[in-house]
């Protein structure tokens, strides 16, 4: 579902709300990375232009056909910006108007150059050197190589030692949003999780607030390491909303760890696999985002939301992470499910189509001029 009458609707509710989303805070965290956005040659017309691989199926296809002897393969650079799950959120949370306070590893002890913007939109506050990803980008999808190392500092000691755990404690007990992303790629994450469950929940105080969660792709974590993982997302809600955000893929491999089956990928069965996820862990909300739609379970109802899909993207790393943003954005400003899905996929339509993160005002634009 996606009419023009919804589409007017949180327009007029988003423009009204513009001043009240420069209230709102957010505490997000942990991870950071320098992305370097990539093209493979195909064919090399000239020194200046060439055909680019247009298809993962392609690339591997290329790859496939070097086995046992080699090959060379061209990456042509297109952009090197700020990355990381957290990163790009923040900044898009930011863009919003939301006063964002940001911790992660964005250079230490100086913060690196690629970050130098999203300083002067936020506070930001770094424990390490960041991680670096080679985004290579298909118009059906992308590659991440990352080098991770750096990650294994974000530590539950460094945060207390770096950054301190009274500040902490402050951000964590107060934002509207607090944010933990990007699990699956800081391995002591669930130490920390566990720590602040132990160490900051238990003095909090009413009123209860938002916790997103993002697990980023957890296909590389054990299964136990994963179901560790949950069980400390469920705890959460003691504390907080949770919001437990699933692209496609790791909508359905955390949905088969927990023992569900389905027979397809249809948006009315990754719709009851939301379902079951967020009754399973006793969440209050579950969303699910693949490439053309998103849809939620949440407690009030479920929906299924058609995205402003394009077959030729500007950029494609980062539009998850903007559908969380804008996905935030609707929770926070007290939305129902249906208006939070329309948000956050036409925050990530618009990100995918000009490469730069929505202001509320080009939201409203763009819900007013739908692509079709």
């Amino acid at each position: 579902m996606n009419t023009p009458q919804l589409r007017s609707q949180c327009a007029a509710q988003l423009a009204s709300s513009a001043s009240r989303a420069g209230q709102l805070t957010a505490f997000i965290g942990l991870d950071g990375f320098v992305d370097e956005i990539l093209h493979v040659v195909d064919k090399r017309e000239s020194a200046e232009r060439y055909l680019r691989l247009a298809t993962i199926s392609q690339f591997a296809a290329r790859l496939a056909a070097a086995a046992g002897k080699s090959t060379n393969v061209e990456l042509v650079s297109q952009l090197t910006k700020l990355g990381g799950n957290g990163p790009i959120m923040a900044n898009a949370l930011a863009s919003f108007g939301l006063k964002v306070s940001y911790l992660g590893n964005l250079g230490y002890p100086n913060l690196h150059p690629v970050f130098a913007d999203f300083a002067k939109r936020a506070e930001v506050f770094s424990l390490a050197e960041p991680g670096y990803t080679d985004a290579i980008e298909f118009e059906d999808g992308k590659i991440m190589m990352g080098k991770h190392g750096s990650l294994k500092e974000i530590t539950w000691q460094s945060i207390q030692d770096r950054f301190g755990k009274e500040k902490f404690t402050r951000l964590f007990s107060s934002a509207n949003l607090v944010a933990f992303v990007n699990w699956t790629m800081l391995t002591y994450m669930s130490d920390i999780w566990s720590s602040v469950l132990d160490e900051v929940c238990l003095g909090m105080k009413p009123p209860r607030r938002k916790l997103f969660i993002d697990l980023a792709d957890p296909e590389k974590r054990t299964t136990s390491d994963i179901l560790r993982a949950l069980d400390l997302i469920t705890a959460f809600q003691r504390h907080f909303d949770v919001i437990l955000g699933l692209n496609e893929k790791e909508g359905c491999a955390i949905g088969e760890i927990l023992g569900f089956h389905f027979a397809d990928h249809t948006p009315e069965a990754l719709l009851k696999i939301c379902k079951d996820i967020r009754e399973r862990l006793q969440l209050d909300t579950v969303v699910i985002h693949p490439t053309t739609c998103a849809l939620a379970s949440g407690p009030d109802g479920s929906a299924i939301i058609a995205g402003p899909y394009t077959a030729k993207p500007k950029i494609t790393t980062g539009a998850g992470d903007h559908f969380n943003s804008g996905f935030c954005l609707g929770k926070l400003l007290g939305f129902p499910t249906d208006e939070c899905l329309l948000a956050g996929v036409t925050t990530s339509g618009f990100y995918v189509r000009t490469a730069r993160s929505p202001a509320i005002a080009d939201l409203v634009a763009m819900l007013g001029s739908w692509p079709e």
